[in-house]
């Protein structure tokens, strides 16, 4: 079985974390690399490393790079008045925000170990989601051709977005993640066309609006790590 490191970062710089994760992902890979040459058994081979990040940032918008900029509807200006950073970086979708109340997750996970499929992959990302929300007798679900989790309108109310997703994959290492809507602050996204969906029957929302409540984010947390180990089949290592 597959050993997780575990990291809880607290609130962190946007910028700051994506460096981190760049250089745990140059170490799997590396590892990876050199254990290619080896067998199990030479004392040189070691064992893979993954890790699992959990996080909050300061408020930020990031543009994936299949993203508009026309999805962004603040001048730098504005942006500097509001105190919001504003990074393009190398995920997949176009522009999302991240910011207090909301469970950031950035797995840094060697494939090669799970499984080689990346749209398998964003599906238990999903569905990673969607089990935890059941924990608080929330219907998560999924739309045909949106990556994400939405709750689902009713009364012909808009279906609603309640964590994007955006991943990156070099040699089959992971890296960026989702973004889920625990206590967030809904009005960061009125300054963006999130993931940029401009349809009038979708939009976003946070686990706290559907219950009516703040949530506990680190009992979120641990709900979201039991799922992983769940659903990849890992353990996480002792640190």
């Amino acid at each position: 079985m597959e050993k997780v490191t575990y990291q809880y970062l607290g609130s962190k710089d946007y910028l700051e974390t994506w460096d981190y994760q760049k250089s745990l992902l140059k170490e799997v890979i590396d590892r990876k690399l050199k254990n290619r040459h080896l067998t199990p058994d030479d004392p040189e081979h070691q064992q893979q490393k993954h890790y699992l990040l959990f996080c909050h940032h300061p408020p930020v918008y990031t543009l994936g790079k299949s993203g508009s900029m026309d999805n962004l509807l603040l001048n730098e200006a504005e942006l500097t008045a509001a105190s919001i950073d504003f990074y393009k970086i190398n995920r997949g979708g176009d522009i999302t925000f991240h910011g207090p109340g909301q469970v950031v997750g950035y797995p840094i996970f060697d494939m090669d170990r799970f499984f080689t499929d990346i749209h398998k992959y964003v599906r238990f990302l999903e569905e990673v989601i969607i089990r935890t929300l059941g924990e608080y007798d929330i219907i998560g679900t999924r739309i045909d051709g949106f990556t994400g989790v939405w709750i689902a309108g009713e009364n012909g109310g808009p279906n609603r977005k309640i964590c994007a997703i955006g991943v990156h994959l070099s040699r089959w290492v992971t890296m960026h993640g989702f973004a889920f809507n625990v206590n967030t602050d809904l009005k960061y996204f009125n300054y963006i066309v999130p993931c940029g969906i401009n349809d009038e029957d979708k939009t976003v929302t946070s686990l706290a609006k559907e219950l009516g409540k703040e949530v506990d984010i680190h009992q979120v947390m641990e709900r979201l790590k039991h799922h992983f180990t769940q659903l990849f089949d890992f353990e996480f290592e002792r640190v």
